[in-house]
């Protein structure tokens, strides 16, 4: 199965960290990912850019697609990065991140790829994921 662990951060998580601080966690975080990879989990990782790079996409209320700047989420978080591994099941996800750096600086949420959605009419299923 293949599961997406979402990175949660609140604004100003990082907020007195020095240079040399953000290399040190940048480090870690790049010693994780090769862990899982080396593992054969990892099947790609990584950071986003700041949200006010950001733009959302919102058709729910008009005809047309409106975007706007930024990430004006309901939320008091951002997402500032991604993790898309393959795992027997949830216990063997939720194992891969025990140890995880970036889990000390916010939230780590993992869920399940939904498997096998097909067109409702012409029965096509969504393209396969492809490794980069």
């Amino acid at each position: 199965m293949k599961f997406l662990c979402l990175v949660h951060f609140a604004p100003g998580a990082f907020d007195g960290f020095a240079p040399e601080d953000g290399r040190r966690l940048d480090d870690a975080t790049i010693e994780h990912d090769h862990k899982l990879r080396q593992s054969g989990h990892l099947l790609i990782a990584s950071p986003l850019t700041d949200p006010d790079e950001a733009v959302s996409i919102d058709r729910r209320t008009r005809l047309s697609v409106a975007a706007t700047d930024g990430p004006f989420a309901e939320a008091n978080e951002v997402i500032g990065g991604f993790i898309l591994v393959e795992a027997r099941d949830m216990a063997e996800a939720r194992s891969l991140f025990d140890d995880d750096p970036i889990a000390a600086y916010g939230r780590l949420e993992i869920r399940p790829l939904m498997q096998a959605h097909r067109h409702s009419e012409t029965g096509e299923a969504r393209p396969d994921f492809e490794a980069l």
